[in-house]
């Protein structure tokens, strides 16, 4: 009897469902649930509303989206204006009322970041211009840094029970990532005053990090597509005042950076520009390593 007792408890161990994770995070762009996964490990089941493949100004909110947010316990955007064409009609049709504007359980990276290109003025005619400033933000590696202690901390008050673990990670976290941005600098100081093209101004931060020189954009202005008179333009611009390399993400057509590069005589770079963005690409750390591996690589 005790064999057959004990011999059900086994039985019973092993059909068991695995300990649910703490949280349920849904994040609107990569870069946020790579940072996620940093600090919350397995506490956290994380998925991405978007991929390195696709536009994150840009996309449909499909029912399996809406399922996720509907069963999540945080949300984890960019704010800024970068997600306003689509994100509001997911709060809105995912019913889940903890993933709303102002909830404890919606976060904004942005809050957290040091936000460059703020416009003077707001005005429809000079593109797709956000008022609260640039928001690719994720590209200057010392905002990753700011969002991780935020995100800890919101972390922890949603889950009150695992604070200390999430510090934790967090302190570990930084102390990694602090190193990682020492030698990236270093491994990038040669391409301080490098003037380059950009395809739109999600390249923003990068620049201005790595203290490189934007000449030109693809784009005649942000988020309108390229014109062929336009690179016409920016052709006789480079002539000049040369660039060193012609600049894009891996979700941008290859099309105009290369017909401009080929002319120029000058290397077109595809960049990750989130995780995901090419097989190095697969962390925060493995973005930058790629992106700086592929910039210096394609410098003369």
């Amino acid at each position: 009897m005790k064999h057959l007792i004990a011999m059900s408890l086994i039985l019973l161990g092993l059909t068991a469902p695995a300990a649910r994770a703490a949280l349920n995070v849904l994040t609107c762009e990569p870069e946020w649930a790579a940072l996620t996964q940093e600090l919350a490990g397995d506490l956290a089941d994380v998925s991405s509303a978007t991929t390195a493949q696709q536009d994150p100004h840009h996309i449909e909110a499909r029912p399996s989206l809406l399922a996720r947010a509907r069963r999540a316990d945080l949300l984890i955007c960019t704010g800024a204006e970068l997600e306003t064409g689509w994100l509001p009609l997911l709060q809105r049709e995912a019913g889940n009322a903890r993933i709303q504007p102002g909830q404890p359980s919606y976060f904004e990276a942005a809050r957290f970041a040091r936000l460059i290109e703020r416009p003077t003025a707001l005005d429809r005619a000079q593109g797709d211009v956000h008022a609260s400033g640039n928001p690719h933000l994720h590209l200057d590696p010392r905002n990753i840094a700011r969002v991780a202690d935020g995100l800890a901390k919101r972390l922890s008050e949603l889950d009150p029970a695992h604070a200390a673990r999430y510090a934790d990670r967090n302190a570990d976290f930084q102390r990694r990532w602090t190193a990682a941005m020492a030698r990236w600098e270093t491994q990038a100081a040669g391409l301080r005053g490098a003037s380059v093209v950009t395809h739109h101004r999600n390249l923003s931060y990068l620049a201005d990090w790595l203290g490189l020189k934007v000449v030109g954009e693809l784009e005649p202005k942000p988020g309108m597509e390229p014109t062929a008179s336009h690179l016409a333009e920016l052709l006789e611009t480079l002539k000049a005042t040369p660039a060193r390399m012609v600049l894009r993400a891996a979700y941008e057509s290859p099309k105009a950076s290369e017909w401009l590069a080929g002319r120029a005589s000058i290397p077109a770079v595809e960049l990750p520009y989130t995780v995901g963005g090419s097989p190095g690409a697969k962390d925060l750390f493995g973005l930058f390593d790629d992106t700086l591996n592929r910039l210096l690589q394609a410098a003369p």
